[in-house]
């Protein structure tokens, strides 16, 4: 009787986890660096505009994304870091450093929109230039870029969620250094026999003295 042996064939549902990973790791990177440089760029970007009343007549101002606040810009670069730091750690470490990235993108969101009904900064910028601390500014109008923002916060988000829900599946950096960050001790090499000619040759290409002297 002859006997046939079946090889068993990969199953697809083996597959699905690493095609998982490798899509999500992308998006969140993609989201992650992409979301930061859009904060950073809106804030550097003008606000908020209006006029303030002074001798001379109505005076415009205009206020950029830093004088309204710095939290975005500052916790988008916090989360930036973050997301690097996701593949230098593992495990529960890796869920830690996830949750902060999204929080981070949540808070930028927040910041950002708050930032963008605010003319406190407009008020401060009048009244130094009317020399008076009750002048405020008048003809007050904010732009798009606040929103933008907060959209620039929306991709961290995004990819926090990620790296919390598939961060488990991303590879981590190389196990070569230690904890301490130092790289491990190599092997020392074996002492050259003086009876074998082939170890007195290898000693001298490593640049030792086979003799010992």
């Amino acid at each position: 009787m002859e006997y046939v042996t079946a090889v068993p064939h990969p199953r697809p549902e083996a597959a699905r986890p690493s095609r998982a990973g490798r899509r999500s790791l992308a998006l969140a990177l993609l989201s992650g660096a992409l979301g930061a440089a859009v904060a950073l760029l809106a804030t550097r970007q003008r606000w908020s505009e209006g006029t303030a009343t002074v001798a001379g007549g109505d005076f415009p101002l205009t206020a950029q994304g830093s004088d309204v606040t710095g939290v975005p810009a500052a916790l988008a670069i916090v989360g930036l870091a973050a997301l690097v730091a996701v593949f230098a750690v593992r495990r529960a470490g890796r869920a830690a450093v996830a949750a902060l990235l999204a929080l981070c993108g949540a808070g930028t969101v927040a910041a950002a929109l708050l930032g963008a009904s605010d003319g406190s900064a407009l008020d401060e910028k009048a009244a130094r230039a009317a020399g008076d601390t009750s002048a405020t500014v008048h003809a007050l109008t904010h732009t798009a870029w606040p929103y933008v923002a907060a959209a620039g916060g929306a991709l961290i988000l995004l990819a926090g969620l990620l790296a919390l829900r598939y961060g488990r599946l991303w590879p981590a950096m190389s196990g070569r250094y230690e904890r301490s960050g130092a790289p491990r001790p190599r092997r020392a090499a074996r002492p050259a026999d003086p009876d074998r000619p082939e170890d007195l040759w290898k000693a001298l290409d490593r640049g030792e003295d086979p003799t010992g002297a």
